[in-house]
Parts: C-alpha cells; sequence; structure tokens
C-alpha cells in the first residue's frame, strides 16, 4: 500500500503561483511512476502532468505546458507540482497519483491516489 498526501493549494491571483506537494509513504517512492490529475466542478478528472521513477521523463497536458513543472525528490518521498501563470480555469482539485510503472502514463490508471487538494485561482 502507498499512502499519498497532498498540502500546497489555495487561493490564488490570476497571474499567481503555487507549488503542490505530495508526501508519498508505504513503497519505495523511487519505483513508483508519478502523476497529478485535477477535477474542475462538473468535470471529469484530467490528467495534467507525470514523472518517471528516476525524474528524467515528463509529460504534460497542453492545457499546462510551459506553466506548470512536475518534480520530484526521491530521498524526501516527494512530488511537486510547481504551477506559474496561473488561470482561472485552473481552478480544481488536485490530485497526486501514483503505480507502478517504468512508463509515462496519461489514463487514469494508477493504482494510488491522495485526498486531493483545491486550487483557486480567482480572475
Amino acid at each position: 500500500q502507498v499512502q499519498l498526501v497532498e498540502s500546497g493549494g489555495g487561493l490564488v491571483q490570476a497571474g499567481g503561483s503555487l507549488r503542490l506537494s505530495c508526501a508519498a509513504s508505504g513503497r519505495t517512492f523511487s519505483s513508483l511512476l508519478m502523476g497529478w490529475f485535477r477535477q474542475a466542478p462538473g468535470k471529469e478528472r484530467e490528467f495534467v502532468a507525470a514523472i518517471t521513477r528516476s525524474g528524467r521523463n515528463r509529460d504534460y497536458a497542453d492545457s499546462v505546458k510551459g506553466r506548470f513543472t512536475i518534480s520530484r525528490d526521491n530521498a524526501k518521498n516527494t512530488v511537486y507540482l510547481q504551477m506559474n501563470s496561473l488561470k482561472p480555469e485552473d481552478t480544481a482539485v488536485y490530485y497526486c497519483a501514483a503505480r507502478d510503472s517504468i512508463f509515462l502514463i496519461r489514463t487514469e490508471e494508477y493504482e494510488y491516489w491522495g485526498q486531493g487538494t483545491q486550487v483557486t485561482v480567482s480572475s
């Protein structure tokens, strides 16, 4: 079992920045593919970003490419999502996810999920 706990969400004005963190426990963190997803009110959950076990490869949704950066610190068992130039349409609950995979995965086929953290961007 893997436990994931997100933090760092909040209220920010458009154009601002936030950094989300997700702390993992229960398994060797460096063996896990890590991803971020989000769900806006009335919408389906969608892929945001993913990072491979070593951190060498990353993938982003087109809507966040160039604004968001996913990173990980395997020594701290933590994955981050740096969000810059935030827009009101980025408002959502952001979820951290993990699975055992050597490949980047955009679908929701992740085994473990956090409880989510709210990000609200005001215009």
